[in-house]
């Protein structure tokens, strides 16, 4: 087993505390000296802070946090709003939902303190309908911090920052993941992606200003402060800064969460999670969840920071890091996926729509057994018409398994045109629980 000493445990040190949970728990580990600190300094210092830190958006595409703050323009007297997104929906992301069970109030500081920076009085977090315990979680710490004098009007040293925190569950939709169309969801409407520009920064909720980071982006910021630049620099490289939730899903013997300086490498982390399971070896993996290009065993050793994912060809996004060993099809694993896209798919724009149908109808022959000749050059073909045409990233998303699993392991795409996938991997060698293979 790789060092233990690897891991960076920040936003889940507490998570094995006794009622993490609560205010209590949370200010006996220095909970809210952060925003102590930050009211004690000027919003452009905490926004000079956070640039400096290098902090990545960690929501997928790991734009710089602090730039994105810097983007607002000046303040002209109306409201501008920060919204957190905990839309978590893509496929093998497990990280937020935990996160703000286990330790709410690291993200109701890390909302404070961001909203004091960029001037917001009233800030938004986004979550998903289906998780109604971590609803209940964040109803309730949003209570305690406003019982305790953190939230609400009139608070700070010096009495003068107001912030009010609505907790808003949306309806289960994955394309609410997508920020302009989350927004939409918050307004009261059809979550469907706004056409850019104007983006949020500019004219967002409400057309007003607005900041929409992720759960795990916003709960580092209290750290930052608190710890300093050089502390947080001192975990990750010189691009991916910090300490990040790598999720591990799958043939592993320990999947869950990992919280380890960016850079470490997939080996170090199946490692720690025990290995791949008993009597099997690794066959393809995800660094960012289903819609992230695939990868192999000889990509083991690849740091996992943003850089070095993208040239192996892929993206880091969520550390949704799912593995699947050799008794696994790739043909129904990139089967399920696109089955998954489709159903999701919004509708407002031709590519993704049309594209995403005609690809489920096309991989079903192929895990059925009964493809036809061209059948492969016809779903690199739609997949290619996809990727960079449609509105917003859901069909880059769906393009990006199928594109890869070709590359990877055409012969299993080609064997789609004459065996069915459950002849040549039978479920029951695949299933990470005994029960199935009684069946």
């Amino acid at each position: 087993m790789a060092d233990a000493t690897v891991l960076t445990p920040v936003l889940t040190d507490t998570w094995d505390a006794d009622k993490p949970w609560t205010l209590a728990t949370y200010r006996a580990h220095g909970g809210y000296e952060g925003l102590a600190q930050a009211l004690g300094s000027t919003p452009e210092d905490v926004v000079a802070t956070v640039k400096a830190s290098g902090l990545r958006g960690r929501g997928g595409a790991g734009f710089p946090t602090g730039l994105k703050w810097s983007f607002l323009p000046p303040a002209d007297g109306g409201p501008r709003y920060l919204v957190v997104n905990a839309d978590e929906s893509e496929p093998g992301t497990c990280k937020d939902i935990p996160l703000m069970l286990a330790n709410p109030h690291v993200l109701l500081e890390g909302v404070a303190i961001t909203a004091y920076a960029i001037g917001c009085t009233h800030a938004f977090i986004y979550l998903r309908g289906e998780v109604v315990h971590v609803y209940r979680r964040l109803l309730a710490a949003v209570r305690e911090a406003r019982e305790a004098g953190l939230i609400g009007t009139g608070t700070g040293p010096r009495g003068d920052f107001d912030l009010e925190i609505t907790v808003h569950a949306g309806a289960g939709a994955y394309i609410c993941g997508e920020e302009t169309a989350l927004l939409d969801s918050l307004e009261g409407m059809r979550g469907q992606p706004r056409l850019k520009p104007p983006f949020p920064a500019v004219a967002g909720l409400y057309a007003r200003p607005t900041v929409v980071n992720n759960v795990e982006s916003i709960a580092s910021v209290p750290g930052i402060i608190r710890g300093g630049v050089d502390w947080f620099t001192s975990m990750g490289t010189e691009k991916s800064a910090g300490h990040g939730i790598f999720s591990l899903s799958g043939h592993v013997e320990r999947p869950g969460q990992y919280e380890a300086p960016f850079g470490i490498t997939m080996r170090e982390l199946i490692d720690m999670a025990g290995g791949v399971r008993a009597g099997h070896r690794l066959k393809f993996w995800t660094p960012g969840g289903s819609s992230t290009p695939i990868l192999t065993e000889e990509h083991l050793d690849v740091p996992l920071d943003y850089e070095s994912v993208g040239a192996a060809g892929s993206m880091l996004a969520t550390r949704a890091l799912m593995v699947f060993d050799e008794t696994v099809s790739a043909v129904r694993v990139i089967s399920r996926w696109t089955d998954f896209y489709q159903h999701e798919s919004c509708g407002k724009c031709t590519p993704c729509r049309e594209g995403t149908y005609w690809m489920k109808q096309v991989m079903h022959r192929l895990e059925q057994g009964r493809g036809v000749p061209g059948d492969i050059d016809l779903l690199l073909d739609v997949s290619a018409n996809i990727a960079g045409r449609s509105f917003c990233a859901l069909g880059d998303a769906s393009a990006a398994p199928i594109q890869s699993g070709i590359a990877h392991f055409r012969e299993e795409f080609e064997a789609g045109m004459h065996t069915p996938a459950a002849e040549l991997f039978p479920y029951q060698a695949s299933a990470a629980f005994s029960e199935v293979g009684a069946r």
